[in-house]
């Protein structure tokens, strides 16, 4: 090579690495938002407190909504996610907290116990988060919620009657506006009424077993 062809190509190589670490930069500074649910316990009628000690298992996921960023299907058969907009924590555990900081809210139960701890229990409750995502339409957004539980009798030898309550729930909530934050809201909406209507049930189910 000729040695005046050396500086150019070297100048050349410097502004190259520049733009890349420019462009780099540039992405790495994009902000990512990270959002959860936000809403008060929902208050079930005041009942007497049952004998019961119920702990929460920590809910499973669907393969489709098994994951941190915001999910939305903007047309059938779709899914897509966002780059820079997540949920804080896996939408089963999310369900999980919320759903077991709720039970703890109404004292109509002897205890409720977070999936962790090592007291024991009379029964579990456990389920499957099946849908948790934005679905977007011409007019409006709304946000998707849908989860079964499974209420199990803990220490029933029959297994026939170990299954005490087992249930689908799914609801949608419609978007103030067309953004993430929104869909973070209207999901914490329908978390809201979901979580009132599971522990009504429950309760209902656990009464009825009490009455035998």
């Amino acid at each position: 090579m000729k040695p005046g062809r050396i500086i150019p190509i070297i100048c050349t190589a410097l502004m190259l690495g520049a733009l890349s670490a420019c462009n780099i930069s540039r992405t790495a500074a994009t902000p990512i938002t990270h959002y959860t649910l936000e809403y008060e316990s929902p208050k079930m009628e005041k009942a007497q407190v049952l004998p019961y000690v119920i702990m929460l298992k920590r809910f499973s996921v669907s393969p489709d909504y098994n994951m941190l960023p915001i999910i939305y299907r903007d047309k059938a058969f779709v899914r897509n996610t966002y780059s820079y907009h997540r949920w804080r924590a896996n939408p089963g555990d999310l369900v999980t907290y919320y759903l077991a900081r709720d039970f703890k809210a109404q004292s109509a139960f002897a205890a409720v116990l977070s999936y962790d701890s090592n007291l024991r229990m009379t029964h579990t409750l456990e389920g499957v988060v099946e849908e948790f995502y934005e679905r977007d339409g011409e007019e409006s957004w709304e946000a998707v919620l849908g989860f079964s539980v499974t209420l199990v009798k803990m220490h029933e030898p029959d297994v026939t009657r170990q299954i005490v309550l087992q249930k689908q729930y799914r609801l949608t909530q419609k978007a103030e506006e067309k953004n993430p934050e929104s869909i973070a809201k209207a999901m914490s909406q329908a978390m809201e009424k979901a979580s009132l209507m599971v522990m009504e049930d429950v309760y209902a189910a656990l009464a009825a077993e009490d009455r035998k």
